[in-house]
Order: C-alpha cells, then sequence, then structure tokens
C-alpha cells in the first residue's frame, strides 16, 4: 500500500427530513446566500422549505448555476459575497451547483485574479495562496459527484474544464435525502450512476498495491451499484435503491476509495474534453471512455481487469483473455442497461473530430495520462479511435 494522507471533515445528515439540520450546523447570526441552479429548487418548494429552516437569518439567493459551471457565471455570485457581506453559503443542487459553490468559497476572499486558481490542475492550492474561504453547507438533490464531501470541483472557463482542489473546498455539512432526488429526470439518474461507477473504476481499475481493504471497498462500490442502477433509473421512488445510490456515490469519490492506491483519471480528462467541445453530459462521456479505455489498456491494467472480472462480475471459468474481454462488455452492457449510449458515433461525432479533441487535450496539457503518466496523446488517439 502507499503512503497517504487522509483528512474529510465534512458532517454526513443521511436520511429522510434532515433539512432541519441544517439549523444546528449554521450560525444563528449568520447571513447567508443560497446558491442553486435552473430553478428546479425554486419551482419545487426546497428552496422556500431551507429559508423557513433558516428563519430570521439574513437570506440571499443565487440562482443560475449551470451544469458544467462557468467561470464568468460563479464570479457575479463572488460579487453578490462581497457585495452583501455573506459569511455563509448553502448549496442546493447536484455537483455543479456546489462545485460552483465551492469554487466562490475559495475566489471571495481571493486577492489577486481569481481566474488563477484554475492553473493548479490536480494539486491542491496551497493554503497560502488562499488563506481563509467562506464556510458552507450543502442540500444534494442529485447523487453522482461525491462533490458533497470532497474538497474538489470541476470548473468550466473558455473551452476547457479546469479542476480545483483545496482543502479549504470541503463542506461543513451535507444533508443527504434520498427523497429530494425522487423528481430527477431519468437521464440524470443513469449519468448519476455512471459518475460513481466510474469514480471508484478510477481508483480501483489500474495495477495492485496490496491495498486490500481499499479493493474490496471499491468492489463493494461496484457491486452495489450493479444490482440497484436499473432500479433506480426505473422506479425512481424506490427508497433502498435511491438510499445505496446516494450513499455510493458519495462513498466513491470522498476519498476512502483512492487512499493509498494508484489513480488513474484518464477517462475522466478525455471526457472532459468530449464536454467541452460536443456538449455531451458528463456520464455519457464516461460511459463512451471507459470501455475503450481499459480495451486499450488492457495489458497495463491486466492483474486489476482480471480481478474485476472475478470479484465484481463472479467470473470463475475461462482464460484470462476471456474474462476480460467478457468483463469490459459487461461494462458497457451495464451503462447501455441505464439507457446510456456507449460510442461517439451514437452522438454523430466521428472519425474527422478525433484530431480536434487531441488538439485539445495537447491545449490542456494532457500529454501524459494514467495512473502510470504514460498515457501519450497517440494513446488517447487510440482509445478515441476504439470509442467510435
Amino acid at each position: 500500500m502507499l503512503n497517504f494522507d487522509f483528512y474529510n471533515p465534512t458532517r454526513i445528515l443521511f436520511g429522510k427530513d434532515r433539512l432541519q439540520g441544517i439549523d444546528r450546523y449554521i450560525p444563528a447570526d449568520a447571513t447567508v446566500l443560497i446558491t442553486y441552479g435552473g430553478g428546479s429548487a425554486k419551482k419545487s418548494g426546497l428552496i422556500d422549505k431551507v429559508k423557513a429552516v433558516l428563519g430570521k437569518r439574513k437570506i440571499s439567493e443565487f440562482g443560475g448555476i449551470e451544469p458544467n459551471p462557468r467561470y464568468e457565471t460563479l464570479i457575479k455570485a463572488v460579487e453578490t459575497v462581497q457585495k452583501e457581506k455573506i459569511d455563509f453559503l448553502l448549496a442546493v443542487g447536484g455537483g455543479s451547483v456546489i462545485d460552483g459553490t465551492k469554487f466562490v468559497a475559495l475566489a471571495s476572499y481571493y486577492k489577486g485574479n481569481s481566474r488563477d486558481l484554475l492553473n493548479y490542475a490536480f494539486k491542491p492550492i496551497p493554503l497560502d495562496v488562499v488563506g481563509k474561504a467562506v464556510p458552507f453547507g450543502t442540500i444534494l438533490t442529485l447523487p453522482a459527484t461525491g462533490s458533497e464531501m470532497n474538497s474538489g470541483a470541476v470548473i468550466s472557463y473558455e473551452h476547457g474544464k479546469f479542476i480545483v482542489i483545496s482543502q479549504l473546498a470541503f463542506p461543513r455539512f451535507s444533508i443527504l435525502d434520498p427523497t429530494l432526488t425522487f423528481t430527477l429526470p431519468r437521464n440524470q439518474v443513469a449519468n448519476g450512476v455512471i459518475d460513481a461507477f466510474v469514480h471508484t473504476m478510477e481508483q480501483y481499475l489500474t495495477y495492485p498495491v496490496g491495498g486490500r481493504l481499499q479493493d474490496h471497498i471499491a468492489e463493494g462500490i461496484l457491486q452495489t451499484l450493479i444490482e440497484i442502477g436499473f432500479t433506480t433509473v426505473a422506479e425512481p421512488e424506490n427508497y433502498e435503491a435511491r438510499a445505496n445510490l446516494v450513499w455510493c456515490a458519495t462513498l466513491a469519490l470522498n476519498g476512502i476509495v483512492g487512499a493509498g492506491v494508484p489513480q488513474d483519471w484518464a477517462t475522466h480528462f478525455i471526457g472532459h474534453e468530449l464536454t467541452s467541445l460536443f456538449g455531451i453530459d458528463h456520464g455519457q462521456t464516461l460511459a463512451i471512455v471507459l470501455p475503450a479505455v481499459l480495451e486499450i489498456r488492457r495489458e497495463q491494467k491486466r492483474a486489476k481487469l482480471l480481478q474485476y472480472a472475478e470479484r465484481v462480475w463472479h467470473m470463475g471459468d475461462g482464460g484470462e483473455e476471456e474474462k476480460i474481454d467478457s468483463a469490459i462488455e459487461k461494462t458497457r452492457e451495464f451503462f447501455e442497461s441505464l439507457g446510456v449510449k456507449t460510442h461517439l458515433s451514437q452522438y454523430g461525432i466521428g472519425a474527422d473530430k478525433i484530431p480536434v479533441i487531441i488538439e485539445q487535450l495537447k491545449a490542456h496539457g494532457m500529454t501524459a495520462l494514467s495512473e502510470t503518466q504514460d498515457l501519450t496523446l497517440d494513446i488517447s488517439r487510440k482509445i478515441l479511435e476504439r470509442a467510435l
């Protein structure tokens, strides 16, 4: 097992009817900015319920944080924080709203050009760069990204998606009430299942380092998602299935699975370019890219692919190649069972677009990806060709 540091201060309030918890964990004299997305939280009455719990606290609202939250939108929220002297943020929404709120929390106290906060790639922003952030909590309405219990965010700017990480970006608390996700559209639930699945795979399907507990936790998450994935898409008010999805999505990226083991993230980085260039949903890009990554990188990932085949898909018979082939095909079939396409061509993207994608990867410094940093642009091209 590799050396690691683990830190996660987020308090989780899980289950039905947990909104009252925010009254305990937001200071009584706080000036609160509620952030949310396209308006569903408002139309559903959730924002009004939140405001009722907040009681006599001074409250402002900032709506319109879009999927793949844009820097330009978030800067307007920063201006609101500074103008209204906001001292607590409350994100109501899914990963995009929470990610955007994290950036607002960091940028509101930053003295320089806040665009500089997008330049740290996969490295945490040093504390001497941003020494203070606005504290915030979250009310999760879309299980997918795990942002409700980690310190990372993905922010869109110009034609790229940028990762922002800071230990100041952990939520103080997160409300995880599965019933708040019942009204989600079917495609968003499917995307969430895939996002949680691939988050786990990025940290699990690399190479063995003796992280037995991490492996078993990852396998448990993957098996649970396989068991409940179709059910929670088809039966949106099945509480048991949806509760398991919510908790899987949180655990998939709260630091536990990736502690002390190698991590890949090539699928995500390639997928980000597909979203930026063609507007394909994040979860859909992962369903396109992951099977192709596993096929092209099967030799580098052989040991863990066999473990994945045997422990997650319960393949006991056949030779190594047959098991690997079957495990990759089972993965693709699982995504497709959720109603998600798994080929670029199904989105009208042909081979003529691959050079454009490669140029974007190059422009964003994605020239040496994977857990071994040997996934070159030529290999990314092969992955995209296989994904056609």
